[in-house]
């Protein structure tokens, strides 16, 4: 049913509905049109309260009208009945639900103090002044039937009165509940009890009810009256749950839109006034509901301030863009990362609580650093899984961090070795570039063994891999023949991963210490026998290839110091339980010169 067949039903249901209460013994001498709608009346009772149908009246004296078109009316035949029925001085109630109704025919029709005393605008006003305003929710209630009352309803400044009072009564229930908190502590000090987030703000969901547009309204002067941004958080989350969440079709894509770009203009500036959740949830909708440029920009900035707090499945945004190769938006993302690299630290003192974690030697910085390195890392290990993601997105995710931020690179490492077991097509140049990212000083035993053993690396990086973990081995050689006094070798930034031996630690505990890292360095030694002789077997197929192309100078040198290696084999038959220091010395020689002749 259109809106013109709404009014014709309620016109004549309307007309109905006054024959009930109209003069039936007096025959009506005049006929008033409403929205299509006729209701026969009488012209005393009018005239005697409508300044409006008294004016008709006196213009058409000599013609002796008979009918009126009331164009506009607001509120429609239903306003209009009630008038009449003030005019005919029947009794009737007012509620929230007709009091704006109420004040607009009132003003329409001029029934007002000046053509007739105690009329119907004044009662209308003196019950939103006495009852209405004095009370949130029958303030959300006029509201919400303002919203077929405009633009009278702003003119009359009801719309306006109503959002005051509900700004004012919100505020005020904030404080009230805020002194109710206050005690005095052992000291004699005045302190505040530490509240629940939200609690008493009741009115959140009375809002959820009313018309976009008069919902800004009212934020807005939430805002300026002091409201928590905690609180208007809230709300804005609730609003928009209650209207994303309905079915969508052609016609309310165009609400929905309107509603995520205003909430978006609505968000507090404070940081954590709404969670981060809500906000990829806004970013999701604004993607796929084609959101103005500014409004997604707003919330890529807004989740950068606040990246430390994401999970891997918030940056999960799927590519809703036509003609997007990829599962994710990946550029996305790397907008956000940028966004998070470039913020002030300052920007963490936005909450209102100090940048320094009592708790933690680091400042909040620092530490968002580390939980933002780990989730790239896990974020670019799923993207990796994508055969369309190519290399170049990928390694601007990698490097979108400072250098620093990562303080290990088993995370990085496990990306791309995802990404080159999905890409098995890579170029040798790429697997380098790829490589280039991963600082194997700073992975961890289990994952510089998988990486020595692991044929998806290029030589170059296995070489490396191989180096570090001698130097590994040897500093923890070190450590075991020192004396209680020992001082632990430090080689630049290299971490062992089974740590010094603490000075703390008996001697008994000491020497278990010991045994269990022999038996460690046992094994580690067998695996790199193992890995030797792949890269050996790898060295006579690098000597065929290079003879072809007049290079045998070259592979000549590189096979002496490959062949020099092979101490590892004549290690085993020595039958000793650990390695001597100055083996050890030698071996981390020939492979140092064997990466400088790689490179």
């Amino acid at each position: 049913m259109d809106k013109h067949q709404q009014q014709l039903s309620l016109a004549k249901s309307s007309r109905q509905s006054c024959n009930e209460w109209i003069f039936r013994d007096v025959p009506s001498d005049i006929t008033i049109e409403v929205n299509g709608g006729t209701i026969a009346l009488h012209k005393f009772p009018l005239v005697s309260r409508s300044g409006r149908i008294r004016k008709l009246v006196e213009e058409h004296r000599d013609s002796d009208i008979s009918r009126v078109e009331l164009m506009n009316l607001p509120g429609g035949a239903e306003s209009f009945e009630l008038a009449a029925k003030f005019c005919y001085g029947i009794n009737f109630e007012i509620t929230p639900l007709n009091v704006a109704q109420l004040c607009c025919v009132s003003d329409y029709l001029e029934m007002t103090e000046e053509f007739s005393k105690d009329n119907l605008h004044l009662h209308a006003e003196q019950y939103l002044e006495s009852i209405v305003y004095k009370n949130l929710e029958m303030c959300v209630e006029v509201l919400q039937q303002c919203e077929n009352l405009l633009p009278h309803a702003n003119e009359l400044n009801i719309v306006s009165r109503c959002i005051d009072a509900v700004a004012s009564k919100a505020c005020a229930e904030q404080i009230a509940l805020s002194f109710s908190r206050l005690e005095y502590s052992s000291s004699g000090r005045l302190h505040t009890i530490r509240q629940a987030k939200c609690e008493g703000d009741w009115w959140i969901e009375d809002l959820s009810v009313i018309r976009i547009d008069l919902y800004q309204r009212v934020i807005t002067a939430m805002k300026c009256r002091g409201v928590r941004p905690e609180s208007i958080g809230a709300s804005l989350v609730n609003y928009a749950q209650k209207v994303l969440t309905k079915k969508v079709d052609l016609v309310s894509t165009g609400h929905q839109k309107l509603v995520v770009e205003t909430i978006i203009s609505l968000l507090p500036v404070e940081r954590l006034a709404v969670p981060i959740s809500f906000l990829f949830e806004l970013l999701r909708n604004a993607v796929m509901l084609d959101c103005t440029i500014a409004c997604r920009l707003d919330l890529e900035r807004r989740i950068g301030s606040q990246l430390d707090i994401a999970t891997l499945d918030d940056l999960l945004i799927p590519s809703f863009r036509h003609g997007c190769e990829t599962l994710f938006d990946v550029d996305m993302v790397y907008r956000i990362l940028v966004n998070f690299s470039q913020q002030d630290d300052g920007e963490y003192d936005m909450d209102g609580v100090s940048i320094f974690e009592s708790d933690s030697p680091h400042s909040p910085s620092q530490s968002a650093l580390l939980k933002v390195s780990k989730l790239v890392d896990d974020y670019l290990a799923e993207i990796a899984l994508d055969v369309n993601l190519k290399l170049s997105k990928f390694i601007a995710i990698a490097e979108a961090l400072p250098a620093h931020a990562r303080t290990i690179h088993d995370g990085l490492y496990r990306a791309i070795d995802i990404y080159l077991k999905t890409h098995k097509g890579i170029l040798d140049a790429d697997k380098k570039r790829l490589c280039k990212l991963i600082d194997f000083q700073k992975v961890s035993q289990e994952a510089g063994a998988h990486a020595a053993l692991n044929e998806r690396l290029p030589l170059q990086s296995v070489v490396q891999v191989l180096y570090f973990e001698q130097l590994r081995l040897r500093n923890a050689l070190c450590c075991s023949h020192t004396d209680g006094n020992h001082k632990p070798v430090h080689h630049q930034s290299w971490r062992i991963s089974s740590g010094a031996l603490s000075a703390a630690m008996s001697p008994r505990d000491n020497y278990a210490s010991l045994r269990r890292e022999n038996r460690e360095l046992k094994l580690e030694l067998t695996r790199l026998r193992m890995r030797l002789n792949d890269l050996e077997k790898e060295h006579v197929c690098m000597k065929r290839d290079m003879a072809k192309s007049h290079s045998h100078k070259f592979m000549s040198s590189f096979s002496k110091k490959i062949a020099k290696l092979r101490f590892f084999r004549h290690s085993s038959s020595r039958g000793s339980s650990s390695p001597s220091r100055q083996s050890y010395r030698a071996d981390s020689k020939v492979i140092e010169r064997t990466c400088a002749s790689i490179e």
